[in-house]
């Protein structure tokens, strides 16, 4: 039996590279948010941030906790780690349900 390979492992060039098919095919702001996540594993996070904040800007997923909360990653994997807090407790106040307010709640808490 194989052994699960780590994310370490993935070939994150060739996910970019579909998620910018999908996003051909079937354009969304969740599309091109999960290319940003595949972007920053890729080649690291801050050109991700640049694709997170056109998306911010265009008002696409206003209103969703799923914005802010890939924002706060990548602020923190940069260094930013206050900007980064905000984001995650802006994610909280707009997240739905009770465990995912929790999360990220202990994300700003721990930076």
């Amino acid at each position: 039996m194989r052994r699960p390979r780590g994310v370490e492992a993935t070939d994150w060039a060739r996910i970019v590279l579909l998620y910018e098919a999908l996003g051909r095919l079937a354009p969304s702001p969740v599309v091109e948010l999960n290319r940003a996540v595949a972007v920053s594993m890729a080649t690291g996070p801050a050109t991700a941030l640049e694709l997170v904040d056109r998306l911010a800007a265009s008002g696409a997923l206003r209103g969703s906790h799923l914005l802010p909360s890939v924002r706060a990653e990548l602020l923190s994997r940069l260094g930013r780690t206050e900007e980064a807090r905000e984001e995650f407790l802006s994610a909280a106040g707009l997240a739905r349900n009770d465990r995912e307010k929790e999360v990220l709640q202990r994300r700003a808490a721990g930076l």
